[in-house]
């Protein structure tokens, strides 16, 4: 029997419900793939999230860090303290100071420090703290030093550090250095020129090679560490000492120095207590801040004078 038109219409309309695709069933609607979307984050938005949570890390470290000073760094500073106005002080001693450690800390450093945060009474001199001034000359660890040219690290604990010895103390690591200076003017330490450039504004001029014959000798700063070192200068009192004696190298090794000016000053330093009464220890060389060559050039200064005395004509 042949079907009719509207059975085989039904029976194709059935066959079509019942083959459905099986990946037609797994498909999410809109509303569910929104909702996952924002269950998940973006590469870029996970890198930004990472990086706020390692500047929250170091914000934490950091403040740990402060709040946990004793496990700073520090250094044991041992000062020369005397003081003969207050009667406590009046007996020469030695205070502990343990000051914070930071790299590249000199000796000054530490004495100010100290000075500022435990005891204000601490007295020392300084200016520049660049070794130039030379008002920091201090006994450091048992040599002459400058004070703002000592690097800590280099020293063994404690740091030591006494007045420059042989020098009356004033107050703690401030000495007397009147007869310092007194020695250095016996020397007549100024330029004394033959004759002065024509025009006003000209310079005084000097050949290469001459300066470089006296550019060591004109570094000197006058720290005083030299003459304190020097074993003749406390034994006789009238020994004009290293540093006077490089002064007066430099003057008059000076090819613009006056000729009656560098023979007067030639005389001053050819004497017992001049040039000759060096030992030749080499202490006040090992000890300059400036590296001068003081034992050479007072051993010149001692064959100009027997040069000097010499002539026959």
């Amino acid at each position: 029997m042949v079907p009719c038109y509207l059975c085989a219409k039904n029976q194709t309309i059935d066959s079509i419900e019942l083959h459905v695709p099986p990946n037609m069933s797994s498909q999410q609607t809109p509303s569910e793939t929104e909702s996952d979307s924002n269950n998940g984050s973006s590469p870029q938005q996970r890198r930004l999230d990472k990086k706020h949570e390692r500047a929250k890390e170091r914000e934490v470290q950091a403040a740990a860090e402060a709040q946990s000073p004793a496990d700073e760094q520090t250094i044991l500073l041992r000062v020369f303290r005397y003081d003969p106005e207050v009667e406590a002080k009046q007996e020469p001693q030695f205070d502990d100071f343990h000051v914070p450690y930071e790299k590249g800390m000199t000796v000054l450093d530490a004495l100010i420090y100290a000075r500022d945060h435990f005891d204000s009474s601490l007295t020392f001199r300084h200016s520049c703290q660049m070794a130039v001034c030379g008002s920091d000359g201090l006994f450091i660890n048992g040599s002459e030093r400058l004070g703002c040219q000592t690097q800590i690290s280099d020293l063994d604990e404690p740091v030591r550090v006494e007045p420059l010895p042989h020098e009356p103390v004033i107050k703690d690591l401030v000495v007397d250095m009147d007869h310092f200076f007194e020695r250095m003017d016996s020397v007549e330490p100024y330029f004394q020129p033959d004759e002065l450039p024509d025009r006003e504004l000209e310079e005084q001029r000097q050949s290469p090679e001459n300066r470089e014959k006296i550019k060591m000798a004109s570094r000197c700063i006058q720290c005083g560490c030299c003459t304190s070192s020097c074993n003749p200068s406390q034994t006789d009192d009238e020994y004009i000492g290293p540093a006077a004696i490089v002064k007066g190298y430099r003057f008059y090794m000076d090819e613009r120095e006056e000729e009656d000016a560098g023979e007067r000053r030639l005389e001053l330093l050819d004497k017992e207590h001049g040039v000759w009464q060096c030992h030749t220890q080499f202490s006040c060389t090992t000890v300059c801040p400036k590296d001068i060559p003081i034992t050479e050039e007072i051993q010149e200064m001692k064959r100009e004078s027997v040069k000097q005395n010499l002539k026959f004509w």
